[in-house]
């Protein structure tokens, strides 16, 4: 049984970006931790080479022979986090023995290696190399995400903006979209087990932003005093303020002038006041929304929303939503049962769209990505709704919603 050859390319070519990636960093960028909640880029990559040899080797040809040992180092339930990098093999043995994992991986899907896949589940409409594919496209994410800690650790206030961010006003053009039920999920091969089986919940009337919330507007929140305004924070938000002492977002910084201006993997750049904010979490999303006299939309909402081509600047940031990442009904856990089931659990919550770092296949309409309501490290923003006319503001996770577009412009309270 082979690979089309389209995914073979698609999965060479991320094996070729994630190789670029780490051949140009150094031994200590590879095993370096530069944030709690990130693994290093060095463990990441081997990471990636681990999981093709376990499903492949292991699963659909049994042979798993040391494949326990490269687990205890590789597999996350297994390898301690803090750890990780001290137990990485040295640089060039490591980028030596992923590239000839990936070679043996693309051999094998390709039918010319020396022993051929047999018919599997796995392999039926390129399933497994789907998966690999995709999995590594957000591993790729995630290196990029230290390379950011990386440069925010190293930065040491040498940089001026030409231009200051100045504040601006909440105004938000929205979209309308009546009752009605909506397809949402997305389809096997592609799709992870999360986003299936597809339905159509019926959704209320409501209305969502043509656009994120722009830095500019996020400066006005802040300069409003919004972030020490204990009225727009839940309980939990009010504690890890306090715990965090947080005042901007994760990767802002104010030069000697006092402006503002952001910290990514590429180095310091200018604050753009249109560009949608990031580097919130939902606390700070949900306490913004409450400010500007909106809430989070349902993961549904956005995802009608996203289908009926309303939305604009989708993919730019990842978007917090209003409810807990849960089970669509039906679900059944596809291809092992931690990849989703461990994390329906109540406290992870769900985000749609994608980021700057976020490859392109990844950006599909029915993509739930979840974290805890804490994380700040990611490329995440959001997006304002409103209940539609006639209805009081709820809580996004307890009712259902849905569409037809019909534009209004209106300023927060």
């Amino acid at each position: 049984m082979s690979t089309t050859l389209s995914v073979l390319a698609e999965l060479r070519g991320i094996h070729n970006c994630l190789q670029a990636l780490v051949e140009r960093l150094d031994e200590d960028s590879l095993r370096r931790q530069y944030h709690p909640e990130l693994s290093p880029i060095g463990w990441h990559y081997a990471h990636c080479a681990h999981v093709e040899k376990r499903w492949l080797l292991g699963e659909i040809l049994g042979r798993w022979k040391g494949l326990g040992r490269d687990g205890a180092r590789y597999l996350p339930e297994r390898a301690f986090k803090p750890e990780r990098g001290r137990r990485l093999p040295p640089r060039e043995r490591l980028l030596r023995q992923v590239r000839a994992d990936q070679e043996q991986t693309l051999l094998l899907l390709s039918g010319m290696a020396d022993r051929r896949l047999p018919e599997h589940p796995l392999l039926e409409n390129d399933y497994l190399p789907l998966f690999f594919l995709q999995h590594h496209q957000q591993h790729y994410e995630t290196m990029l995400l230290v390379l950011a800690q990386r440069a925010q650790a190293r930065h040491r206030h040498q940089f001026f903006p030409e231009r200051r961010l100045r504040p601006a006003g909440p105004e938000t053009e929205f979209v309308a979209l009546p009752a009605c039920s909506y397809p949402v999920g997305g389809e096997r091969p592609e799709a992870f087990d999360n986003e299936l089986p597809a339905w159509s919940p019926e959704l209320e009337e409501f209305e969502i932003a043509r656009r994120p919330v722009t830095n500019a507007q996020w400066l006005a929140f802040m300069e409003a005093g919004g972030y020490e305004n204990p009225s727009l924070w839940s309980e939990d938000g009010r504690a890890w303020l306090q715990l965090s002492g947080a005042r901007h977002p994760e990767h802002w910084r104010q030069d000697a002038r006092g402006w503002w201006y952001g910290i990514l993997a590429e180095g310091p750049y200018e604050l753009h006041p249109d560009f949608p904010v990031h580097g919130i979490n939902l606390y700070e999303a949900e306490a913004y929304a409450r400010w500007a006299g909106g809430r989070l939309p349902h993961e549904h909402e956005w995802e009608a929303a996203h289908r009926l081509h309303a939305l604009q600047l989708v993919g730019v940031v990842w978007e917090w939503c209003g409810n807990a990442f849960f089970p669509y009904p039906g679900y059944e856990p596809f291809p092992y049962t931690r990849y989703s089931q461990a994390w329906f659990d109540g406290r992870h919550h769900t985000l749609r769209g994608g980021s700057l770092y976020t490859r392109p296949r990844i950006k599909r309409a029915s993509f739930r990505n979840f974290y805890l309501p804490d994380k700040r490290h990611v490329l995440a923003g959001l997006r304002l709704a409103r209940d539609g006319s006639g209805r009081a503001n709820r809580p996004a996770g307890s009712g259902q919603p849905a569409l037809q577009l019909v534009h209004t412009t209106a300023e927060s309270a």
